[in-house]
């Protein structure tokens, strides 16, 4: 199990770092919103209770989640690419677990978290974001980062093993970006004046792990919110996994 793993974790990992076009973007996109955000909503820190003065410290949280996203369409491509070139059909053929393949496939996306959380924050760091907790709480920001890459790259991978193709992966993306928009992305839920979109706001598990990562980096160790955060990081990825693995197994009786 664990030499099947590595194998396919292995390539996981070396076909990640080997596309340029997958890796670079989703770190420069994150950052170039950064910098537009930063600049064009940074009144919005006069309002009575914006928690901090800074609105690239607030928006800085957000670039995780967007790198998430990009980690999604890299699994589920990557997923489409081997079904569509017949890969599945040969490792069908094989005495390899489907677990194996499973949390092979998705090493590649962990690494991939792991380089884009680590980028946001020492760029973060450079263009002067607060870290209220530290090297700790910047150490905790990278494992929700890591988790949340994982839920979406999983859930990427499901759709790609559902339907066997990299343009229904590349069509989910609108819809995970709306997910983002209509959170606590931009402004706090209670300065969300419209009550519609603060409803929303309020049931959308993107607003709590967006709150998490604020929390760790302008009010200190907040149990609360990290419980939320990671609670809800988890649920996606836990919710991800069971459906990737049912479709997979779907997918190998086929072939």
């Amino acid at each position: 199990m664990l030499t099947q793993v590595g194998h396919l974790a292995l390539r996981s990992v070396v076909r990640t770092l080997r596309q340029p076009a997958m890796v670079i973007p989703s770190i420069a996109f994150p950052m170039i919103l950064l910098a537009v955000n930063s600049a064009g909503l940074k009144s919005a820190t006069r309002l009575p209770g914006f928690p901090t003065n800074s609105y690239l410290t607030f928006a800085l949280a957000i670039t995780f989640v967007q790198g998430a996203l990009f980690a999604a369409m890299s699994s589920g491509t990557n997923v489409a690419n081997d079904i569509e070139t017949g890969f599945l059909n040969r490792l069908a053929l094989t005495p390899l677990r489907r677990s194996a393949l499973m949390l092979g496939q998705l090493a590649g996306i962990v690494v991939l978290g792991l380089i884009q959380a680590t980028t946001f924050i020492v760029v973060g760091a450079i263009a002067g974001a607060g870290f209220h907790t530290g090297v700790p709480g910047a150490l905790v920001i990278v494992a929700i980062a890591v988790l949340i890459a994982l839920g979406f790259g999983t859930l990427g991978a499901f759709i790609a093993l559902r339907t066997g193709s990299g343009e229904a992966v590349q069509g989910l993306f609108p819809l995970l970006f709306a997910a983002l928009f209509l959170s606590s992305m931009a402004m706090p839920r209670d300065l969300i004046s419209a009550d519609w979109f603060r409803t929303i706001a309020t049931y959308n598990p993107v607003s709590y792990i967006l709150e998490a990562i604020r929390s760790l980096m302008i009010t200190g160790w907040d149990g609360h919110a990290l419980a939320l955060g990671f609670a809800c990081a988890g649920g996606i990825t836990v919710i991800a996994l069971v459906a990737a693995s049912s479709a997979l197994r779907t997918a190998m009786v086929r072939t």
